[in-house]
């Protein structure tokens, strides 16, 4: 959450000093957050921090032409996840409603970073990007 924060604050200072582009904008900043940090658990504090801060960031940043978003992923192909027992990840990909047949990858990712970056309207706003995965179903 520091790192977050931290990374933030130098990044907009930096854009701050940039000269308006058309509308005014100077620059989008992402942020990545987690499902986790909706279902609150345990060990993802950090997570549900950066998902808390992106509208407050986005409205204090607002006057300087300055947007925030975030992206909360679910499972995605990474290899810490992937180093999982095959039970582990069968298990886990039967909690994805659709698309249900892969995990995330990292174009997935690249486009949704993308489209925020093209669509201006996109603003404060913390994306899940999970094929409508949600823990408490489950419980």
């Amino acid at each position: 959450m520091i790192g977050a924060f931290n990374l933030t604050r130098l990044a907009a200072a930096e854009m701050s000093s940039l000269g308006p582009m058309e509308r005014g904008e100077r620059g989008v900043l992402i942020n990545v957050s987690s499902i986790n940090a909706f279902d609150g658990p345990v060990g993802t504090a950090a997570k549900a921090g950066v998902a808390g801060m992106t509208i407050t960031i986005a409205r204090d940043l607002a006057p300087r032409g300055i947007r925030a978003c975030a992206i909360a992923p679910g499972s995605f192909e990474t290899p810490m996840l992937m180093s999982a027992p095959q039970e582990f990840l069968d298990d886990l990909l039967t909690l994805i409603p659709f698309p249900n047949d892969r995990f995330g990858d990292p174009g997935d990712f690249a486009s949704l970073a993308l489209h925020i970056c093209e669509n201006p309207m996109l603003n404060g706003e913390v994306i899940r990007l999970d094929g409508a995965v949600r823990h408490s179903q489950h419980r």
